[in-house]
């Protein structure tokens, strides 16, 4: 297990993907790791309808409130108020670490993409989606190589996007009017990364680099966009 799992977005995604996050964390023998929360939003009435905060946390910066809730499960938390950026990312996802990515905006992924290929060792795991649809990416470095390609060879669009859409900033409410988001694909999304955490921690080794979710159908489907060698980490 690494010593730091950094979860980065706690919207529609991040928020659902905490609870069993933290379980599953909490509950697994061996050393935990520090759980890192990132995200510069505030929770907003607007929220509600898809996102897992406590009643009293209207208001408040997204990080820190559910910092607070994690802390009640035993494991270290660190809250970190701020939205990921170039002059900051490199505070933030660091060597050795897993990066759970589960921002709603190419030009954060794009960001942590550049980043972590400059990297030797660490894990990615990208989350998002549409109104019904969403998928999860798998980007690893290993000794300094990628085993998988990175998010934007993956993706190309997220690149493209990049260099077209401003840094985040306007919060949930506005992006969510632009770009409608159903809780049941958050969490079909929040539990393919999960999923893919596990794998990577428990078996050592995930057969694919991408999962493509559907809602409408109830369809997972993964692809490998590389040859992986048998029992990479």
């Amino acid at each position: 297990m690494t010593d730091r799992i950094v979860l980065i977005g706690l919207g529609g995604i991040g928020s659902q993907l905490l609870a069993p996050l933290v379980r599953y964390l909490a509950h697994r023998p061996g050393p935990r790791p520090l759980l890192v929360l990132v995200d510069g939003d505030a929770y907003e009435p607007a929220n509600r309808s898809r996102q897992d905060f406590p009643d009293g946390a209207l208001g408040t910066n997204k990080a820190e409130a559910l910092a607070q809730v994690v802390r009640g499960s035993g494991l270290a938390v660190q809250a970190i108020a701020e939205y990921v950026g170039p002059d900051n990312v490199g505070l933030i996802v660091r060597e050795g670490d897993v990066c759970l990515l589960a921002v709603d905006n190419h030009p954060t992924r794009a960001v942590v993409d550049r980043h972590v290929a400059g990297l030797s060792d660490v894990t990615l795991i990208n989350g998002g989606n549409d109104e019904t649809d969403g998928n999860v990416q798998l980007v690893r470095r290993r000794n300094g190589s990628s085993v998988d390609g990175s998010l934007t060879e993956i993706h190309p669009e997220i690149g493209r996007a990049a260099a077209l859409e401003v840094m985040p900033g306007t919060g949930c409410a506005a992006l969510a009017a632009e770009r409608p988001q159903l809780v049941v694909t958050n969490l079909m999304v929040a539990s393919a990364m999960l999923n893919c955490l596990w794998a990577v921690t428990e078996q050592g080794s995930v057969p694919y680099s991408e999962v493509y979710l559907d809602v409408v159908h109830n369809a997972a489907r993964s692809r490998s966009w590389v040859r992986v060698p048998a029992g990479a980490p």
